[in-house]
């Protein structure tokens, strides 16, 4: 056969090939676009493989509002792993605004919405939220000795539904102890103000610590509206100091604003758990950094979202510990600040 006869023919065998495979890959582009269609129509991405955005339920024992809203350290920290709510997320939010009788049914309620993560803080609502499910993973941003409570086996290995941030308020509560004495020498008796839900936890080693410093304690067992009471009886047992142990059933603006005004009212020296209370006029807080514990507790949601199970992912606990003293209520009750406690304060208030 000819040269040019040959140069034809395997020409148009290259021609035939080509075409075949050009009908081969617009088979294959049609069959990967009709894929997509469908992935994107179900809702599936690549990154999470769910069929529709997470839901996460929050319980709080307060109010959202009073405590932020949408700049709220649980919000913010949900953000800061790409869950934004309408968009990433549905978030689903009860609040039992100061009652804790509300608690049950809340939890519930949000148990029947199926979410794929509670998020909740305190003792009570953490309660509420374990007696309502044990299977939907719950994260509980703060809360003291989760073990003795029995929300979990132990720090490292919690089992069951519940992981999240533990601050260990025995050890805490001596240390206000500590701080209180220093900023107040004179000081002999001190008012512990505890909630009727707290139980023990704490009280003992807070004793051990009184001892040590030659105080007595007189423990009162209040809730939120029984304040006033609280400090009559006090004032009876002859306290000159006052102790007010970590609850939630406190933190809500009146009450915290009632310790302030009593507190200066009797001219008694005051230590709380956190700097709120100081600005409504307790004269010190110490304790961990709650509105990075709230933040920080989204990390746990997202591993949680990632495929990872609360009885394997360890409780943490902080390590930074903030110092705060109010210097107004401090000239309200005459009471002179050492320069030790100043230049320990993280910050001096003012207002």
């Amino acid at each position: 056969m000819p040269a040019e006869a040959v140069e034809r023919k395997l020409a148009a065998i290259l021609a035939v090939n080509v075409a075949g495979f050009t009908r081969q890959v617009k088979r294959l582009a049609v069959v990967l676009l009709a894929a997509i269609v469908m992935v994107n129509g179900s809702g599936l991405t690549a990154a999470s493989g769910r069929e529709e955005p997470p839901r996460i339920a929050i319980l709080l024992y307060n109010s959202l509002l009073q405590q932020g809203g949408p700049e709220h350290p649980v919000i913010l920290g949900l953000r800061d792993v790409g869950l934004v709510d309408g968009k990433t997320a549905t978030i689903l939010v009860r609040e039992a605004e100061g009652n804790p009788d509300r608690l049950s049914q809340l939890a519930a309620e949000l148990v029947a919405q199926k979410p794929d993560v509670i998020i909740t803080a305190g003792p009570q609502p953490i309660a509420a939220v374990k007696n309502a499910t044990t299977t939907i993973p719950i994260v509980m941003a703060i809360v003291s000795d989760p073990v003795t409570y029995g929300f979990v086996d132990s720090l490292s290995q919690p089992g069951g539904n519940l992981t999240g941030l533990s601050i260990m308020n025995t050890e805490l509560s001596s240390k206000r102890l500590e701080l209180l004495k220093e900023m107040a020498p004179r000081i002999r008796h001190v008012a512990v103000f505890t909630d009727p839900t707290m139980g023990p936890q704490g009280l003992s080693e807070t004793a051990g610590a009184a001892r040590l410093l030659g105080l007595e304690l007189q423990v009162l067992s209040l809730n939120a509206d029984e304040i006033k009471r609280g400090f009559i009886e006090a004032e009876q047992g002859q306290a000159d100091a006052l102790l007010v142990m970590p609850t939630p059933f406190y933190n809500i603006p009146d009450v915290r604003q009632r310790l302030g005004a009593q507190s200066i009212e009797h001219r008694w020296p005051s230590i709380c758990e956190e700097i709120s209370y100081v600005l409504d006029g307790c004269l010190s807080s110490y304790g961990p950094d709650f509105p990075a514990m709230w933040r920080r507790s989204a990390v746990f949601v997202d591993k949680i979202l990632k495929g990872a199970k609360p009885a394997d992912i360890p409780v943490e606990q902080p390590t930074q510990f903030n110092f705060f003293v109010n210097k107004r209520t401090a000239e309200a009750i005459e009471l002179p600040i050492p320069q030790s406690i100043l230049v320990r304060a993280n910050e001096i208030i003012e207002r």
